[in-house]
């Protein structure tokens, strides 16, 4: 359910005075868009609010709080130098909103204390025409007006106006969706499984069930060549990706092409994968695949054992039911981490190439793995990407970014106390990421490699989150010592 909220932007009392900008902030306050509704964060009220202070921490604040209300404020601050008698003050005010026990809302203002204020009652002609023109600017962004019962007052000083600090709520939503997802490797499984009902089965039938292609995928056409390796990074765990991966391959077998559809599952459970592909896809085949391979049946899933996946895995067994050549491919490790797993990810997927050097190779995997050149922040770390493009110089090798809409994604986080969190959480998209609303999906090429080494962006529209086809009755929430895992390193603030 998503919460509307009006959005409310200034609040002037007592007088009013000149406008300013975030101090610490990279984009003016004019060059950002307004929103039209208030953000609603998918994280504990107490967690955004920790996450907040934080940030004023970061720039060495002292930050006071008032837990029954729900509040923080920071010390004063004071912009420039200031002439005695005309000194000005600020500091941050937040408020804060639990609409649900992991959905909260946050609001920052900056509060404005000046000594000119207190000390001319009368003010000038010329400041007070200021103040119009000012009053007239933060009606367009006015809705809602906010009362600051309780922050400290300044002797001497006189608050005059709060305003909404956009930039600064724009750094609070980076932190809490902006950030990379964690792909826990190895694990403990839960105990067998005795029986399951996957959304979407259905009853079992005597006749086979139609392939959901899904809507069409513009621009895809150069990419459907024999021998081409297509590489996808992130999102996992959500509904998105897979659907339209689904019609990837249906767009792939319409041109008669041996299709090739690589998961980051690890490599040990292509046996019952390949059982999987060749069974009537009923609910007992269904079952022996989750009970054998224990990838679904991890205590701590990310979004790789996704429901959405396992339905993009049925797509796959439903086209090579109807006679194509389609194969699902198991290429990730189940214990290495780092580059020993980047180096077993791509000797699987480079072997897979070599003896099956014409077929069309679809790989889903994380962001920074299927990159085609090597990182910045570590030169001796090798992505999966990268690695094939060296290996295979006369097999083309397309890695595409995800452009999105704001949604929501399954995924395993860093909490705020430095546990791992696995959970639905929100997902916002870096600026160059973001989609429209109301645009369709489509594969857009660059004219040339990005330093990523990304050669085009697949937009997929809004992100509805797809959790694990089995789930704990609550989500786990592991504390600092948890199993091997691999977290896959942000890049440019995104995801």
């Amino acid at each position: 359910m998503r919460f509307h909220w009006l959005l409310g932007l200034s609040l002037c009392v007592g007088g009013c005075a000149s406008l300013t900008k975030d101090l610490h902030s990279e984009e003016a306050e004019e060059d950002i868009e307004v929103p039209t509704e208030e953000t609603v964060y998918l994280v504990p009220l107490d967690e955004a609010l920790f996450t907040m202070r934080r940030v004023f921490e970061e720039q060495r604040y002292d930050v006071f709080d008032r837990e029954e209300q729900h509040e923080l404020y920071t010390s004063a601050h004071e912009p420039g130098m200031n002439l005695p008698g005309n000194r000005t003050f600020e500091r941050y005010f937040v408020k804060g909103a639990a609409v649900g026990p992991r959905q909260s809302v946050v609001r920052v203002f900056r509060l404005r204390y000046r000594e000119q204020d207190t000390n001319i009652e009368v003010k000038p002609k010329w400041l007070n025409e200021r103040i119009q023109d000012e009053e007239k600017y933060l009606a367009r962004k006015t809705f809602e007006r906010f009362t600051f019962d309780g922050v400290p007052d300044m002797e001497g000083f006189k608050m005059v106006r709060g305003t909404r600090d956009l930039p600064l709520e724009r750094k609070l939503l980076a932190k809490l969706e902006m950030v990379p997802s964690l792909e826990l490797v190895g694990g403990r499984t839960t105990a067998p499984v005795r029986s399951v009902q996957v959304e979407g089965w259905g009853e079992d039938t005597a006749q086979p069930a139609p392939v959901r292609c899904g809507e069409p995928l513009e621009g895809v056409e150069p990419l459907l060549t024999a021998g081409n390796t297509v590489l996808v990074g992130d999102p996992l765990g959500t509904r998105e990706l897979p659907e339209v991966a689904t019609r990837m391959l249906c767009d792939a077998v319409e041109k008669k092409l041996a299709v090739a559809l690589a998961l980051s599952m690890p490599s040990e459970d292509q046996g019952s994968l390949d059982d999987y592909l060749a069974s009537e896809g009923r609910s007992a085949d269904l079952e022996r695949l989750l009970v054998v391979s224990s990838f679904w049946r991890r205590v701590y899933q990310d979004g790789r054992s996704s429901s959405a996946l396992l339905h993009l895995i049925e797509q796959a067994r439903r086209l090579r039911a109807q006679g194509h050549s389609v194969t699902v491919l198991a290429f990730d490790s189940n214990k290495a981490s780092g580059n020993a797993r980047e180096e077993e990810m791509a000797k699987n997927l480079i072997a897979y190439r070599q003896a099956n050097p014409d077929t069309w190779l679809l790989a889903l995997a994380g962001d920074v793995h299927v990159r085609t050149k090597p990182v910045s922040w570590n030169k001796d770390f090798e992505p999966l990407g990268w690695r094939l493009t060296k290996a295979l110089p006369a097999s083309p090798v397309k890695a595409l970014e995800v452009g999105f809409a704001r949604g929501s994604q399954f995924s395993c986080r860093f909490n705020v106390w430095e546990q791992v969190d696995c959970n639905v959480f929100a997902l916002s998209p870096s600026p160059d990421l973001r989609q429209e609303p109301g645009t369709p999906r489509k594969v857009a090429m660059f004219s040339a490699p990005t330093e990523q080494g990304f050669h085009g962006r697949l937009w997929v529209g809004a992100l509805n989150a797809s959790p694990p086809v089995i789930q704990r009755a609550v989500p786990p929430v592991a504390h600092q010592q948890q199993p091997s895992h691999d977290a896959a390193k942000p890049a440019d603030a995104e995801h």
